[in-house]
């Protein structure tokens, strides 16, 4: 389980214990997230990376609760906010901290966004429901939340409606959304999927702006190393639902140890490099119903797989200094403090 950085004494803003998320297909549950745990510390900006399908998004809409009805839920483990159990609250309870302490940039503006009602309005309902202001009041905030995040002309955009805007700025209006009651912690859910370079440069240096001025903490969910390095502290590299690396952005990039890692790394194009094909991960993430429960769920496309791969399954432990990896080449790595005293 991942542990603080050296130096970090303070009780952490999040803390996710065990998380177990499943999702029931027929009449069984299968699990996107299995048994992950990680904290996220104050005014820090924590990256989770991995490819599509290993239970980013799920893992964020957990934490959020958000979870389609029915169909997923939280299986196991703990999730603490601000010191509360945020699991264990009623829907009621949940929607006062929602929207308020906080907040998710949700992956897609034009599905997140409702085409029916001004960005106006939609603004304005964040603020009528979390602050003690009128109708009036909540107008005028909502144009200096879009003069905030670069929008021009703040007051037109105010009556317009999503599909009048570009993808940028939507993206935008997302953003002042989440930001509108100054949430403790900002959830970034592919914030920059689609969107052109320049824009996405102009996205990231926008959110490094408002964590700062606002002092919050920031999830960065992503499947790009380069945002990564441009904006976080701490890295967690998601595999098939479970972690297989943490450790601060600086030292993923210098020395990657887990396989995975590596991989995702060799695949990135380097300037000083020509290459005709670009290096890619052979094979697929397992399906969710055919995930292995014993071994490395790396195994079958690792590199550097040995037969114990299949039969042992590895453990987050910690190699290095502030720096936690599970994969048997580093069998004797030190084990880590376990969350709960496991």
């Amino acid at each position: 389980m991942a542990r603080q950085l050296s130096g970090q004494n303070e009780t952490p803003l999040l803390e996710v214990k065990d998380l177990q998320t499943g999702f029931k297909i027929g009449k069984d549950y299968y699990n996107a997230v299995e048994k992950v745990s990680f904290k996220v510390d104050r005014s820090k900006i924590v990256g989770i990376v991995g490819e599509s399908g290993c239970g980013k998004s799920v893992m964020s809409l957990s934490i959020m609760q958000l979870l389609p009805q029915g169909i997923g839920k939280v299986r196991g483990g703990e999730i603490t906010f601000d010191g509360k159990n945020i699991n264990k609250l009623s829907e009621r309870e949940m929607n006062k901290i929602r929207g308020k302490d906080i907040s998710m940039i949700f992956q897609e503006p034009m599905t997140a966004l409702n085409p029916v009602f001004t960005i106006g309005y939609q603004l304005n309902e964040v603020l009528l429901n979390h602050e003690n202001i009128n109708k009036k009041e909540a107008r005028q905030k909502s144009i200096a939340l879009l003069k905030s995040v670069g929008i021009p002309r703040p007051e037109k955009i105010v009556d317009e409606y999503p599909h009048q805007l570009s993808g940028g700025m939507r993206q935008r209006v997302m953003i002042s959304m989440a930001i509108a009651c100054q949430p403790k912690l900002l959830i970034a859910d592919e914030p920059t999927t689609a969107l052109d370079v320049t824009v996405q440069a102009q996205i990231l240096e926008l959110l490094k702006d408002i964590q700062k001025v606002n002092n919050m903490s920031i999830i960065m969910i992503t499947h790009d190393l380069g945002v990564v390095s441009e904006i976080c502290d701490e890295v967690i590299v998601m595999y098939a639902g479970k972690i297989v690396e943490r450790t601060d952005v600086v030292k993923l990039f210098e020395e990657p140890k887990h396989p995975y890692t590596q991989l995702l790394m060799g695949a990135i194009p380097k300037m000083d490099e020509r290459k005709e094909v670009l290096d890619t991960i052979e094979g697929l993430v397992p399906s969710i119903k055919d995930m292995p429960q014993v071994g490395c769920r790396f195994a079958n496309r690792c590199p550097k797989a040995m037969p114990e791969c299949i039969t042992v399954t590895p453990e987050l432990l910690e190699d290095d200094v502030d720096h936690e990896v599970a994969c048997l080449l580093y069998e004797n790595s030190k084990p880590l403090e376990r969350v709960g005293g496991r």
